[in-house]
């Protein structure tokens, strides 16, 4: 199904003039983002206001697997559910998303059940408000029931509806995902997929046929955006990867046209999101510093300590109330030399991330 186009296309012209702090928002295609400036305070007096609220934010808990999986120990950095959620609770974080709910059985002597981190949640005035599971037909039902018991508004997966580069196999992906998106919303659940930046690569959808009878070329369409237009945007949602979105930015640029040709088209995370803003209930706030030697273009650090301008993405993309940040850091944890580390930067990242500010009138 066909999204509703119910708003004329945004430009890069629009966009800018839509945000007074992204004056230098999005320069020309393939240029570095810049960081945005306070606003000239030329019409009269401006509030702020925190760019993400406080009830929004919030981490996945893959960037403190560590710590969730640890035994008990005598480090003194907590461990389980119970001190680790406590312990980001005190941080300042309101929301948490989970990656997975097991946790060291000599803890409680058995495995710990969702009704147990249920209620650990509600003590420490937390909100679970998605995970990254499974998304099988098969066992999509019971997933559905721990999400209710967790107080879940949204269900997800890290991975994406098919790793295929063919349209047939995204199509397929799509009728499959369209029907679980809307047994999801008969129970007030919101069904999502998570990018990493393959995701955000070009589709192979034309031109010369190979010895199976798949084109070989691309009309250059990526296959993400490929799917949002494949899928109902009443039933299916995303939750983009900032980080792996610009290293998308980074590695996908070309392609090769049905005529032999090659293209380049620089992908823009910005413009990706905001003509469709409402259907990114959620974000992974993952930072990066620019390494342009790396293969991925970027290494990952704390949120705040790298260059990916948090301020310019989730002021343009508008509809701040609604969305949900989750910090995360693949990198995070310490090991053994440094168990401590992960609960470290996620102080850190929510400290960067509760100054990040708008300015209102």
């Amino acid at each position: 199904m066909n999204e509703p186009q119910s708003k004329p296309p945004l430009t890069r012209r629009s966009l800018l003039a839509a945000s007074a702090g992204a004056a230098a928002a999005i320069g020309a295609v393939g240029l570095p983002v810049l960081q945005t400036a306070t606003p000239a305070l030329a019409h009269g007096k401006l509030r702020v206001e925190p760019l993400i609220p406080q009830r929004n934010r919030g981490i996945i808990l893959y960037s403190v697997r560590d710590r969730i999986a640890a035994a008990p120990d005598d480090s003194g950095v907590p461990y389980g559910f119970e001190r680790v959620l406590a312990r980001l609770a005190e941080i300042g974080y309101k929301e948490i998303e989970f990656a997975g709910y097991n946790q060291h059985t000599s803890i409680l002597g058995r495995q710990i059940t969702p009704a147990e981190i249920r209620k650990i949640l509600d003590d420490n005035g937390l909100v679970a408000n998605g995970t990254h599971t499974q998304i099988n037909p098969a066992t999509f039902e019971q997933q559905l029931d721990i999400a209710e018991t967790l107080g879940m508004k949204h269900i997800g997966t890290g991975s994406d509806p098919t790793g295929s580069a063919y349209p047939a196999d995204w199509d397929a992906a799509a009728d499959v995902w369209n029907g679980l998106g809307r047994a999801a919303r008969k129970r007030g659940i919101k069904l999502y997929t998570h990018n990493h930046d393959a995701a955000y690569g070009f589709l192979l959808d034309t031109g010369p046929l190979d010895a199976n009878g798949r084109p070989t070329r691309s009309s250059g369409v990526r296959k993400l955006e490929y799917f949002f237009g494949k899928t109902d945007p009443r039933y299916v949602y995303f939750e983009m990867d900032i980080y792996w979105a610009y290293v998308a930015r980074f590695k996908h640029k070309e392609y090769t046209d049905k005529w032999g040709r090659a293209r380049t088209d620089i992908f823009d995370p910005i413009l990706t999101v905001a003509p469709r803003t409402e259907r990114f209930p959620l974000f992974h706030a993952k930072d990066g510093d620019r390494a342009p030697e790396q293969a991925n273009g970027h290494v990952m650090v704390p949120l705040g300590e790298g260059d990916l301008n948090f301020q310019q993405f989730f002021e343009v993309i508008g509809e701040q109330s609604y969305h949900h940040a989750n910090w995360e850091q693949d990198t995070a944890p310490g090991g053994a030399a440094n168990p401590g580390q992960s609960l470290a930067f996620a102080k850190t990242s929510y400290t960067n991330m509760s100054e990040l500010t708008i300015y209102r009138h």
